[in-house]
């Protein structure tokens, strides 16, 4: 009898939601709320309408093509063994650690709300502390992530339900009115915001490897854990705009959740909140943290990244230390609302990527060329929206993106040149 695998559909969807919850309602919500107003919830479900062609496409390329490295392994396959996919990968390595560091901030952020007198250092610390947790419990394994995931999920996911469903009977209705909506742009505008608070389902796809019953898990877990969490997204994103005034969404942007959850449980409400969101990021970062150490696993197996990587620590790798040691400094120093926009736009452009490699490989993964046609299409356009809206806003948000993806080739070409190395399929034809 083999090994059993650490992954069944119950596990890899858990995994999907603790990833997508957490960034979406705790992070997003509040930046998507400021833009789309009380119609914000739209935005919630076309971002997840978009996130079900990714997940799609990605679905049927980790069956074709079965690797730990997820989108990593699929740019090399869909672009060939060269600098571009290379770059593209160690950018996607990086991006995932941007949104590591973006979401536990977050968490100090909700911790520290629930400590009088805290300040801004005491959330660092916070997700700093949180961080180097979930490296100790990462090295255990596998199977560690998944029984935790199980746990975590199903207590934050029933306290946002129970929240969504109660909150919804305190709704003020002239705050979801017709005069009080924005302009049908804004919406669209959001979009950007709300896929990348679904953007954690690709961590499914890593899990190919420790998955039981892959043709059967993948695709099934995939849909569901996407449609669970857009059910969630809607819910809560009507209940809080509900709540809320749009003055009261901009001044609480970092914790407008367990703001809303005050015109209906109080000061309490708050709290509950607030620890519920500490669950939730934390389960993200938890996710998370096993998605991008298995891209770097790959990624130096591959020969991308230096050979560190590669040397197993009990039953992980270097790569997960190395990973939170580089977290470290953006969570200390960067400006994290304008990182994690740059990283929800580089997540949009390297899906889209992956999308479009995916269409020269259509007669291996037998996949439908109007839904992965329709994936890349989507993720460029939301990507192209999002940088029209920030232009005004954040003009400098554009260059980022340009240095982010200079920064990776040169890395890239740097590695190949005094290392020698050259990227190759983990999957052989």
């Amino acid at each position: 009898m083999g090994e059993k695998k650490a992954f069944g559909v119950a596990s890899a969807v858990a995994l999907g939601v603790g990833s997508m919850v957490g960034a979406g309602i705790f992070i997003v919500i509040g930046q998507a709320g400021a833009i789309a107003g009380n119609i914000v919830w739209l935005s919630f479900v076309f971002g997840g309408m978009a996130a079900l062609l990714s997940g799609y496409s990605l679905a049927r390329l980790a069956l074709r093509y079965p690797s730990r490295g997820g989108i990593a392994e699929f740019l090399v396959q869909g672009f060939g063994e060269g600098i571009f996919s290379g770059s593209a990968s160690v950018l996607l390595y990086l991006s995932q650690l941007i949104a590591i560091a973006a979401v536990a901030k977050s968490f100090g952020t909700y911790s520290s709300t629930l400590i009088p007198g805290a300040d801004e250092s005491w959330a660092n610390w916070f997700a700093l502390g949180i961080v180097g947790s979930f490296t100790l419990i990462n090295l255990v394994g596998a199977s560690v992530v998944a029984k935790m995931e199980n746990v975590i999920v199903v207590i934050k996911v029933s306290i946002l339900v129970v929240f969504a469903i109660v909150a919804m009977f305190a709704i003020k209705p002239q705050l979801l009115s017709i005069s009080r909506m924005p302009p049908f742009d804004s919406m669209l505008f959001a979009i950007g915001l709300t896929f990348f608070a679904y953007q954690g389902f690709s961590v499914i796809t890593n899990t190919i490897e420790d998955m039981e019953n892959p043709h059967r898990t993948m695709m099934r877990s995939m849909i569901i854990a996407i449609l669970l969490v857009g059910v969630l997204y809607v819910l809560t994103s009507i209940t809080v705009l509900g709540n809320l005034s749009l003055d009261e969404i901009i001044k609480t942007e970092d914790f407008a959740l367990a703001e809303a959850a005050k015109p209906v449980f109080g000061q309490l409400g708050f709290k509950l909140i607030a620890v519920t969101a500490l669950l939730a990021t934390a389960s993200a970062i938890n996710a998370t943290l096993y998605s991008a150490t298995e891209i770097a696993y790959t990624m130096a197996k591959d020969g991308e990244l230096p050979e560190i990587y590669e040397h197993n620590i009990f039953n992980s790798f270097d790569g997960l230390i190395i990973s939170a040691i580089l977290i470290i400094p953006m969570i200390l120093f960067f400006n994290l609302t304008q990182v994690t926009t740059v990283a929800a736009l580089v997540v949009l452009i390297i899906q889209g990527l992956t999308h479009v490699g995916h269409l020269f490989r259509l007669d291996e993964t037998e996949a439908n060329v109007w839904l992965v046609s329709s994936a890349a299409i989507a993720m460029f356009g939301i990507a192209g929206l999002t940088l029209y809206y920030t232009y005004s806003k954040m003009p400098e948000i554009g260059y980022f993106v340009l240095i982010a993806f200079a920064f990776a080739f040169c890395l890239e070409f740097v590695l190949r040149m005094f290392m020698h190395r050259v990227v190759n399929k983990q999957v052989k034809d």
